[in-house]
């Protein structure tokens, strides 16, 4: 795996080994930061946070192109090993949170980008994100990505779908906070 664009472009980053985490594809990785970017205009200052995490690739691929910061969160021991190699690499600005995207403590202030990545079909996506809308991780105009297998379907709510699109197997959906 490679970062796509930023300062970082075409390093290499390494994946955990076995079966249990399932990094996003290039392909899909490109197709989520073009839609990011299209809304946000740019990454520079962005604070970022990245839920299961797996290797840190779409934190890395933000803080490539110019976030400031990026939390991530992976409780698999063999990720996190990766990921850990992965930031130490890079000398990335980084938390790294070695626990489940479940048990998400408070934030003192909202994410700018919060990227979910969770294992396809147990919609824990859309668990974790009610979660973080509860404990401060985001804020009236935080942009959410989560990823998903293509059949399913994420509806939170309080959240409002922005986009949805499929690139292979895998689903990228954006949302922002609902105006309530």
């Amino acid at each position: 795996m490679r970062i796509i664009s930023g300062q970082w472009r075409g390093r290499v980053i390494v994946a955990p080994k076995g079966e249990t985490t399932r990094p996003t594809a290039e392909r899909t990785r490109e197709a989520l930061f073009s839609m990011l970017l299209s809304r946000l205009g740019s990454f520079q200052g962005l604070r970022v946070a990245d839920l299961f995490a797996g290797s840190g690739a779409l934190g890395l691929e933000a803080l490539s192109r110019g976030a400031v910061m990026c939390t991530f969160v992976e409780q698999d021991r063999q990720a996190i090993e990766a990921l850990r190699t992965n930031v130490s690499a890079l000398k990335a600005e980084a938390d790294i949170r070695a626990q489940s995207a479940t048990t998400l403590a408070p934030s003192s202030e909202p994410y700018d980008l919060v990227m979910i990545d969770p294992p396809y079909g147990t919609g824990a996506g859309q668990v974790v994100l009610d979660r973080c809308k509860r404990l401060g991780w985001v804020g009236p105009s935080t942009l959410i990505s989560i990823e998903t297998g293509r059949a399913e379907t994420v509806t939170v709510p309080g959240f409002l779908v922005e986009a949805e699109r499929v690139h292979g197997k895998a689903k990228i959906t954006l949302l922002r906070p609902s105006a309530q």
